[in-house]
């Protein structure tokens, strides 16, 4: 199939170009045309287009937390409470119905791939259901309804803490038992997928504190095996940064060191609160890092060194929304450079092409991506445009300051995501009411969890 769309101003690697066209066959670009007049007939894509962004680190079921969670005071541990609650009342169905209209938000906010960190395995009480990946396979058909790619990082979590005690309560529906029992059904899981084009398995240690570290290396060497992603919760709070210390010696960082699981197939997520050992061992293995720094904010979980992990050499440098709190990589995207600016005081220390890259082509890289993120000759047909002319952007010109320190989901019109059109004038095509079902499911589960005598 081919089609071709005319850009008035697109993001290209070497940045900002006038009136460009490109022709996309088979869901790549052919072609990419600077400084071409419009041909007749050729679809216009108005104001900045972008690349396809990339939210890295997603838990779709999070975002039925939306709001709920802001009650009071509390911490990253009490909010994990109240989300265990939702976990345990989600079934097949509403985790499909939830994640469909999740992955359609972020169409509309732009992001053509999502990397969804999934635990949520098995059936209330660990119980198994018919088909051991019923519940990973309903993320697969939500992606595709929504028109999006997907990283399908399935997590093995085998303990509650880092002392090892055994999963309790909601947490029994995300433990295979063992690491090689979770390889099992990962293998079946990455078998019945193989080959797709817009699915992509990968494997994810939950953290340390939930992976003893004798079961760390099956879950690293599946991923080897599979060439896999492999992602990681890292450093995210101090308490488990401590904890870690008491019971390994080490740090988080330094224990997945010593156990073979840093690398440039493996992202670190979140990686606050890390030591200068820490840092250097992250950017001399080319190990990748996502930071979420909306949920860092809602959770009070810190900020992480972003100049240090940005420094070369280094892997990818992705971002994600994790807890749903907003969907909006422009906005995660200007959170590193402003959370910077709190700690250091100093203005202009990430520039914005840097961070638009990691909101792009570096993200798209962390998921097993490495033909997207970018507007080039043979890369994926990705393309998102963003109004220069609303109230946020107008006067700000075509670049990716604009972008990055103007714009937001918001100004989003038209998303492409391998050459098909998903969202065109701030509609989605085939979700045009993900915020009805987003209502809808919210409610259903929450009322399930009034009958129960538990609020959330």
């Amino acid at each position: 199939m081919t089609a071709r769309w005319w850009c008035e101003h697109a993001r290209l690697a070497d940045g900002v170009h006038r009136d460009v066209l490109v022709t996309v066959v088979d869901g790549r670009f052919a072609a990419v045309e600077p400084g071409t007049p419009r041909p007749a007939g050729v679809a216009v894509l108005p104001g900045l287009v972008l690349p396809g962004l990339a939210n890295v680190h997603s838990h779709a079921f999070h975002r039925l937390l939306r709001a709920r969670t802001q009650r009071g005071r509390g911490s990253f541990w009490t909010w994990r409470d109240l989300m265990y609650r939702v976990a345990d009342r989600l079934d097949p169905d509403g985790y499909r119905e939830v994640a469909t209209a999740v992955f359609a938000e972020m169409a509309l906010a732009g992001v053509t791939g999502v990397g969804e960190f999934h635990y949520l395995h098995h059936g209330p009480g660990g119980s198994r259901y018919a088909d051991p990946n019923e519940m990973g396979s309903a993320l697969v058909d939500a992606a595709r309804a929504a028109g999006v790619r997907l990283t399908l990082l399935d997590t093995c979590y085998l303990a509650a803490d880092l002392g090892g005690r055994p999963l309790a309560g909601a947490q029994l529906r995300f433990g295979d038992g063992s690491g090689a029992a979770w390889a099992e059904r990962a293998t079946e899981l990455h078998a019945r997928w193989e080959g797709a084009g817009d699915v992509v398995v990968g494997a994810a240690v939950h953290s340390v504190r939930a992976v003893p570290p004798e079961h760390v290396p099956e879950i690293v060497g599946w991923a080897a095996a599979h060439r896999a992603p492999l992602h990681v919760h890292v450093a995210e709070q101090v308490a488990e940064v401590q904890r870690c210390r008491e019971v390994h010696g080490r740090t988080p960082v330094g224990l997945l060191h010593r156990l073979g699981a840093l690398g440039p197939r493996t992202t670190a997520v979140h990686a606050t609160h890390l030591t200068d050992r820490d840092v250097a061992d992250l950017r001399s293995t080319g190990t990748g890092v996502c930071f979420c720094p909306t949920t860092e904010r809602d959770l009070g979980d810190g900020i992480g060194p972003a100049p240090a992990l940005l420094a070369a050499p280094r892997g990818p440098f992705g971002l994600g929304s994790d807890s749903h709190a907003v969907i909006d990589l422009f906005d995660e995207a200007r959170a590193v450079e402003l959370d910077e600016r709190l700690r250091s005081r100093e203005r202009g220390v990430l520039d914005a092409a840097t961070l638009l890259d990691c909101a792009t082509v570096e993200g798209h890289r962390a998921l097993g991506r490495p033909d997207a993120g970018t507007i080039a000759v043979g890369a994926r047909a990705d393309l998102v445009a963003v109004d220069l002319g609303s109230v946020r952007t107008a006067g700000c010109g075509a670049s990716a300051e604009t972008a990055v320190f103007a714009a937001s989901a918001a100004d989003v019109t038209d998303v492409v995501v391998d050459g098909r059109v998903v969202v065109a004038d701030r509609r989605h095509r085939t979700v045009p009411d993900a915020g009805r079902r987003l209502a809808a499911v919210t409610a259903t589960v929450l009322d399930r969890a009034t009958t129960r005598g538990v609020p959330v």
